[in-house]
Parts: C-alpha cells; sequence; structure tokens
C-alpha cells in the first residue's frame, strides 16, 4: 500500500487550501450540526455512569487540577482495563464528558478508565504527552486496588485523544491501541486555527507525530475512522495504516459507513455496538504478547 504524502510535507490537496480552507478542514464542531447538543448528552449520560456505586472518581496521578482518572469497574476480578483519553484538539473537553464510553464495554466485562489532562494553552502538547503516560502508569500501578487484569491493558481515544492514545503505545504495560477519528500527522495542524493555543513547536511536529515514529513500539492497533468525517481526518487515519502496514506494524483501519465526528462515539453505547466490538477484537489479538 502506498504511503500517501501529508500535512506541510507533500504536495496534496490541503496544501492548495487558503487559510480558511485549512481551518475548515480541522474544523469537526463546525462540520456537525448538533455537536454542542451531543457534548451535553455525552456529559448527562456521564453524569449518570459516574454516579454508580461501582465508579471511583477523580482518582489522582499527579498534582495539576486536571491530573485525575476515573474507574468504571466491571466487577469481575481480573477483567482487563481500557483506559480512554479525551478528545477536543488538545484544548476544550475533560474526562466527565467522556464517562459514557464506558456502557458498552463495561457491559462486555473489560473495566474502563477515562483520564483528564491539563489543557492548552495552559500546558504544551509535549506536557500534555507526558502527563496522559503518567497517568497510565500511575493506573497500573493501582491493579490490585482497583481490580483489572494489569496484563491485559489496552488504551484508546477519539480525535485529539487517538493522538495521544498512539502516543502511549511506547508504555511497556499497553497491551493495545485503539484509536477513533485520531490525528497522527502535526504538519497540517500546525498550519490551522488549531495552533493559536498550541503553539506547536517544529521539534513537537516531529517527535509527537506518530506518523513519523513509526519504530517506537509494535502493539496491535485497530483504527476506526467515520465515513461522513471531514476528508482530513479520514486522511491522517487511511495515511498512518498505509505507513504502519508499510513498515510491516499490526495496524488496521475500518471506514464506519454513514457516522461522523461525533455519531460514531455512539458505537460505545452497547456491548455488541462496533467500537466495543472493535476493543475485544483487540483483546483477542493480543493474546500471547
Amino acid at each position: 500500500m502506498q504511503h500517501e504524502q501529508h500535512g506541510a510535507d507533500g504536495d496534496t490537496a490541503f496544501d492548495q487550501l487558503d487559510q480558511a480552507g485549512r481551518d475548515a478542514a480541522y474544523n469537526n464542531s463546525k462540520a456537525v450540526a448538533d455537536s454542542s447538543q451531543r457534548l451535553k448528552d455525552w456529559e448527562e449520560r456521564s453524569a449518570v455512569c459516574r454516579a454508580l456505586p461501582s465508579t471511583r472518581r477523580d482518582l489522582r496521578y499527579g498534582d495539576k487540577p486536571n491530573n485525575c482518572f476515573d474507574y468504571f469497574a466491571t466487577g469481575r476480578p481480573g477483567a482487563p482495563l481500557f483506559i480512554f483519553i479525551h478528545g477536543g484538539y488538545w484544548q476544550r473537553n475533560s474526562k466527565e464528558v467522556f464517562g459514557f464510553v464506558s456502557t458498552g464495554p463495561c457491559a462486555a466485562g473489560v473495566n474502563v478508565a477515562t483520564i483528564g489532562y491539563t489543557l492548552a494553552p495552559e500546558s504544551n502538547l509535549s506536557e500534555i504527552v507526558s502527563e496522559v503516560c503518567r497517568a497510565v502508569d500511575v493506573i497500573v500501578a493501582l491493579a490490585d486496588d482497583l481490580g483489572f487484569d494489569p496484563s491485559r491493558v489496552y488504551v484508546g481515544g477519539w480525535s485529539a485523544g487517538g493522538h495521544l492514545a498512539a502516543m502511549c503505545a511506547e508504555r511497556p504495560c499497553i497491551r493495545g491501541v485503539l484509536s477513533i477519528s485520531g490525528i497522527f500527522d502535526l504538519d497540517p495542524i500546525a498550519l490551522t486555527y488549531l495552533n493559536r493555543d498550541l503553539q506547536l513547536r517544529p521539534f513537537e511536529v516531529r517527535t509527537l507525530a506518530p506518523i513519523h515514529n513509526l519504530a517506537r513500539r509494535d502493539v496491535p492497533t485497530r483504527l476506526f475512522v467515520g465515513g461522513n468525517e471531514l476528508p482530513e481526518l479520514q486522511r491522517q487515519s487511511r495515511s498512518y495504516t498505509a505507513a504502519a502496514q508499510a513498515a510491516g506494524l499490526n495496524v488496521s483501519m475500518a471506514t464506519l459507513p454513514g457516522l461522523n465526528h461525533y455519531t460514531i462515539m455512539e458505537e460505545f453505547a452497547a456491548p455488541d455496538s462496533l467500537l466495543t466490538l472493535g476493543l475485544l477484537d483487540l483483546v483477542e489479538a493480543s493474546k500471547g504478547l
């Protein structure tokens, strides 16, 4: 499979856009008319999940205000753990909005932890990646207390969280990565409105972009993207999958027809929904690692 050119490095359609076009190419909120209502609905559903007696809320992994995680237990001793990292282009949202993603996995027998982290511009991307990796390490160290199997830990995320999940693949405890509508190439991000708060430095564009760091660690990785997403979001996953497969890595991608950047997340709602099944497939694929 040929690795298509990407971002600022290649002569692509994105490179031919003016500034307004580049900004629109990554503006998921503007592209989905009911995005704000969906976020509100997620927050309401997440509040219900966070209020369950089996949930442990706001466990700390660091000293900063957002350095907390929530833990959603299946009640099954020794079950796997799925660590979920929220999106919002590294500068919006919180773990409190995403507790609802525990619904399907917990019903399918997988514990879930949702991570908070310091947002840009208060933190730069290097600091955000460091925080999330620290969170993963702290959570795994608490396996006995929380009741999950530390040898079966998986990390995933949505949008910018998909990027952060890929960056966590190098942690020795991680057995697989599930990225939903992720960002893998930071070159185009640096050319959009998103960089006003991110202020990406040249070394970050290279060292913190999964597509430029394919040799970090090979773990089973499953990418999902909606068929109705912005073309650039689809290209990000497609380009990363092609590059990773060309490098011999265990990476595959599925496009879910009819789903956009927000409706795709509803596929965590039940034990037989597509993202939950993708997570279960990832657990199966990692056996023996």
